[in-house]
């Protein structure tokens, strides 16, 4: 459950480029985030189609990247400090 959800604030272990201007938006990764992380945007691009963004939450789990066929995304993943 997210923060959008009425659950919990998660905290981000990673975190997404999105070249929201490649974007066609066919919404594929908003179906495909576990975490529920990526909305579309209300603004569109030069090509006049809204593209996603991201909340707060991103686990890096590269399940948006995966599903892209317009390879809008790049994922990052936080590494934990050494303790």
């Amino acid at each position: 459950m997210s923060e959008q959800d009425g659950g919990t604030p998660r905290e981000s272990r990673g975190t997404l480029v999105i070249a929201g201007d490649r974007c066609k938006g066919c919404e594929l990764c908003v179906a495909a985030c576990p975490p529920r992380v990526l909305t579309m945007s209300s603004d569109v691009n030069e090509m006049g189609y809204r593209y996603p963004e991201l909340t707060s939450g991103c686990t890096g789990c590269t399940a948006c990247q995966m599903v892209c066929p317009d390879f809008v995304f790049e994922v990052y993943r936080f590494t934990p400090a050494a303790r």
